[in-house]
């Protein structure tokens, strides 16, 4: 250099320091960097020393000349190599962003505007600026203003983990997490944890109800100090902290040293806010419990609000404020992005409920709708939403309905307490049905319990759907459209619908709340409890259970299936229309399926009668010769089927095909049974 003196640079960057300086530097000596750890320098600008520290891997050959300036009042990194040499924690720039007194003749300028500039000049006047370079590097913003951000290292007030760490993490194994990946995911949080800055410079906020020395560095904040400003928040709101005097605020016995103290202004951590709930809210309610029986929030409160609640909950009670924890994911649209503002794919609920302008892009779906898609997604994961979604909601919502209002139409004329008919004289089906009802409740009542509502969707629609709608109701049409009033094949069903549909109505409150009053409110006739809100959670009587039920059903519901298959396929040929058109022919080989068909003719007087209702055909042989002129035939794991056209003529009432028709010249078109229902009238 001009005046004979020497620089430190890394010996990677020596050609480029001296292409950018200017200046060809020679190499003098090499030593090893480490050897410069604790050498003291003079600071270019003020009358102090400071010593040469060794940094980390964050000081790279990149750019610069190998040594950096350390500032441990405004980053992560040169704050832990501070520690590290336990060097003062210098902060030099207020709150605003203004250089304090520790920058001497350089305070009250502004870091973002002035200060560069004149300390930049400072340090050409006095030479120890070689050369200036502006360079692009990564700067933290803030994300809600876009604005740069300044660290600075400040004093704060800390919450203590240490000394309950292990009791927390025990509190955590007494809490059931839902899912349970969320258990995991808390207690290695509350493990790693330091201590708890609880703390904020904010102006709005629940205030830290401190004093600070005008004139010196005590700090004034004891039981009696706290107890006071307790009471007087409590009877005139937090807000009085920023509007009273000092004097106002401290207790009678330290009134006479109003003039030496000042109120603080930070503010409490917003976590300690909600974290400390249970105290202010589940504790102080009569009519809640502590611990809460559920706390619930999205998958991000296991670093927020569950962790608050139950390190304070711990601290002071050393046990959880909870006893169960379940965690939601977030709400995606329909392409699996996050839903933004800027993005402009936010769904309002209400535009789901109500409509949106355009009815026909955004239909009024309502809110059970909009409920219903909450209890049919995986919560535990980030669910999409959209009109396509919505849509194929809104088609099992109303399957569900439209079998709820079948269920109302055939009961219209009935009274529970003067047509029931006793469970224990009910038909085979009848009592199925019963039994098949009990095992949705159960199954509901479990998914509730255990927070699975998907499984409540899954379970109650495909109730309505294929063990109402696909099997009970199609066979039990006969018996509502054909029977009259008083005959017991009409009664036993509408016995059985009534009760199913008060169950459903039940069952179905907790999510689809508009239908399940609107269910119980067009019930026709009269019911104990105004609403079913009223009416308490679904219960299963003894009578209805009856498992030995299931594996004989089970199995002539899949000989219907296999039967409804092939009569589909001659519909399709156009060879039938209604399967009242056919005759079908089994001679079944399945053991089970046998068995089942035995165990049905020991139930019931006609077992042909029975099944042929059930397969909803006009003629069923079981065994016997094959048939010379058939539609279809098939050979399968069951057994052979044949299946004909039905012989004889249709009855203009129930559409059965039969041989013998009446001889009632009023009515001669109609069948021998229907003969008999007509005279009975």
């Amino acid at each position: 250099s001009p005046d004979k003196s020497f620089v430190v640079i890394a010996n990677d960057l020596l050609e480029e320091v001296s292409g950018r300086v200017g200046i060809k530097y020679e190499k003098r000596a090499l030593i090893k960097g480490y050897l410069l750890d604790g050498v003291m320098y003079k600071h270019p600008l003020f009358d102090r020393k400071s010593p040469v520290v060794l940094g980390g891997d964050y000081i790279t050959t990149d750019s610069g000349t190998g040594l950096v300036h350390t500032a441990p009042g405004h980053g992560v990194d040169d704050f832990n190599t501070a520690k590290k040499y336990n060097l003062p924690i210098s902060c030099p720039v207020d709150e605003r962003g203004f250089l304090t007194n520790e920058a001497g003749k350089f305070e009250g300028l502004n870091v973002l505007k002035d200060a560069n500039n004149i300390i930049i000049n400072d340090l050409l006047n006095t030479g120890s600026l070689l050369k200036e370079i502006r360079y692009e590097h990564k700067y933290p913003y803030d994300w809600r203003t876009k604005k740069p951000t300044i660290f600075r290292a400040t004093e704060q007030w800390f919450a203590s983990v240490e000394g309950f760490r292990e009791k927390a993490l025990s509190a955590i194994d007494d809490v059931t997490w839902l899912p349970q990946s969320g258990k995991n995911r808390i207690e290695s949080m509350v493990r790693e944890r330091g201590d708890w800055c609880i703390s904020r410079q904010r102006t709005w906020g629940v205030p830290i109800p401190v004093f600070y020395e005008k004139n010196g560095k005590k700090i004034l904040l004891n039981k009696e100090t706290i107890s006071h400003i307790a009471d007087l928040f409590s009877a005139y709101g937090a807000d009085i902290w920023w509007e009273y005097e000092v004097s106002k605020l401290l207790p009678p016995s330290y009134l006479n040293e109003a003039d030496r103290w000042q109120k603080g202004t930070d503010t409490m951590d917003v976590w300690f806010d909600s974290g400390s709930s249970w105290s202010s809210v589940i504790s102080k309610d009569n009519n809640l419990n502590y611990p809460a029986d559920l706390y619930l929030e999205g998958s991000d409160q296991h670093r927020g609000w569950f962790q608050s609640s139950l390190l304070t909950s711990v601290a002071v009670n050393e046990s959880a404020p909870f006893k169960k924890v379940l965690t939601h994911g977030f709400a995606l649209d329909e392409n699996g992005r996050k839903m933004s503002k800027s993005l402009g794919n936010i769904i309002d609920p209400l535009v789901i409920i109500n409509g949106g302008s355009n009815k026909k892009q955004d239909p009024a779906y309502g809110a059970d709708v909009l409920r219903l898609w909450v209890s049919s997604v995986d919560y535990s994961a980030d669910v999409p939403i959209g009109s396509n979604i919505l849509k194929q909601i809104s088609d099992v919502y109303r399957k569900v309905r439209n079998t709820s209002r079948y269920l109302l139409g055939n009961i219209y004329d009935f009274d529970y307490k003067n047509d029931a008919i006793d469970i224990a004289e009910l038909p085979l089906l009848d009592k199925w049905m019963l039994n098949r009802t009990a095992e949705v409740i159960d199954e509901i009542t479990d998914a509730f319990s255990n927070f699975e509502f998907s499984k409540f969707f899954q379970t109650i629609q495909n109730f309505c759907v294929v063990d109402l709608s696909n099997f009970y109701l199609d066979i039990a049409k006969d018996r509502l459209y054909v029977s009259f009033k008083s005959d017991f094949r009409r009664r036993s069903c509408q016995t059985v619908l009534s009760l199913v549909i008060e169950k459903i109505s039940g069952l179905i409150a907790p999510v689809l709340c508009h239908m399940a009053e609107d269910i119980w409110q067009n019930i026709p006739y009269s019911l104990e409890e105004i609403s079913v809100f009223k009416r308490g959670w679904p219960k299963v009587p003894d009578a209805w259970r009856n498992t030995s039920l299931n594996n004989h059903v089970s199995e002539l519901r899949k000989l219907r299936s296999c039967i409804n298959r092939m009569l589909e396929s001659c519909r399709n040929n156009q060879e039938l229309g209604s399967s009242l058109e056919a005759a079908v022919r089994v001679n079944i080989s399945d053991e089970k399926v046998q068995a089942a068909i035995e165990w049905l003719a020991q139930c019931e007087s006609n077992q042909v009668d029975v099944l042929r209702d059930w397969f909803l055909v006009s003629s069923l042989q079981i065994g016997g010769e094959p048939w010379a002129e058939v539609l279809v035939s098939e050979e399968n794991d069951i057994g052979s089927f044949d299946i004909a056209k039905a012989r004889g003529f249709k009855c203009e009432r129930c559409w059965h095909y039969e041989v013998d028709m009446s001889k009632n010249e009023k009515h001669p078109n109609i069948c021998k049974r229907c003969e008999k229902l007509v005279q009975s009238i």
